[in-house]
């Protein structure tokens, strides 16, 4: 396909708020752009578009039944759980994503979780603010008790890209690292122990999820393996709020069975005011920020583009459909 195309993008400011350029996209096509996008609005929106390009807008049968003309769909992330594969496939859609766009940026905001959790930065600039320090007779105020990673154990879940840089970074702090991964032995850093999920959910001082949110994954954090953990345990999520039993945690964070809950994902987005986890004790909530650095946004923008002119070059790269 090498002539000009309709370009629709329908959730353009998730990806691009005003700081970056579609500009090299006009080489293509005509653009469409809307920053948000209804259920409501989608197929008006797209219904002349043999390009559409989402984040989070759904497309499934129903929707590919009155888009006859449309060829591809450009994801804007990693995951593509808002397209129906298997519809679009039977549609002849090429769907393509983003694949290890975010890798360094979720990697840092794991950590930047974790140090939060460990040395109480916020808690002590605080009480200097509030001139605790000045006020001390000694001239360290220790208050608030830190907590040092070397030693500790992390366990991941999910040894993709993310999961792997996260171990190298905790390894690089002196953790051991244990993980539940499909991956062999052999194919994984000697830092690497696999374990079976049991023995990570006990073992763990730090729990960190990085695995896709599949019917095999959901609610894995739940109340049967929250009864395994240590009461000191930190479980932190940036992968998929639907891992994760929001109630069962909630209850445990209550209950002093788990130390601390630190998330970038909830289970709906954005969340409801009810949410179990943005009242709980000792939860720590960002929302959805993780990947979202201005380097990585970049990064996601030129693979977009260059899915887009590699379908038009009839090479698509990146498919999952």
């Amino acid at each position: 396909m090498t002539e000009k195309v309709n370009i629709a993008i329908v959730d353009a400011h998730t990806l691009n708020p005003g700081d970056l350029s579609w500009k090299p996209l006009e080489e293509f096509g005509t653009l469409h752009i809307y920053d948000n996008t209804t259920p409501q609005e989608t197929i008006e929106r797209t219904k002349d578009s043999e390009i559409v390009i989402t984040n989070k807008v759904c497309f499934n049968s129903d929707t590919f039944d009155k888009l006859p003309k449309l060829k591809c769909i450009v994801v804007t992330a990693t995951g593509y759980n808002n397209i129906d594969i298997a519809a679009a496939q039977k549609h002849g859609i090429v769907v393509c994503n983003a694949p290890n766009y975010s890798t360094p940026s979720v990697t840092q905001h794991v950590f930047a979780l974790l140090l939060h959790l460990t040395n109480h930065i916020d808690k002590y600039t605080a009480d200097c603010n509030e001139g605790k320090w000045a006020a001390s007779q000694h001239f360290c105020y220790l208050k608030h008790q830190t907590t040092e990673l070397t030693g500790k154990t992390m366990g991941i879940i999910g040894l993709g890209n993310i999961g792997l840089n996260v171990a190298k970074v905790a390894h690089s702090f002196g953790m051991n690292i244990i993980a539940e991964t499909s991956k062999k032995p052999n194919n994984l850093p000697e830092y690497i122990k696999p374990v079976s999920r049991t023995m990570l959910f006990s073992q763990s001082d730090v729990i960190s999820l990085h695995a896709p949110l599949t019917p095999q994954t959901h609610h894995l954090v739940n109340d049967t393996t929250l009864s395994l953990i240590k009461p000191n345990a930190i479980i932190i999520n940036t992968a998929r709020g639907g891992m994760v039993d929001e109630h069962a945690v909630a209850k445990a964070l209550k209950e002093q069975k788990l130390a601390a809950y630190a998330a970038d994902v909830l289970s709906i987005e954005p969340p409801s005011p009810d949410n179990p986890l943005l009242n709980a004790p000792n939860s720590f909530i960002t929302p959805h920020i993780a990947w979202a650095t201005q380097e990585a946004r970049q990064r996601l923008m030129d693979i977009t583009i260059n899915n887009v002119k590699a379908f038009l070059s009839n090479n698509p790269i990146n498919k999952v459909s």
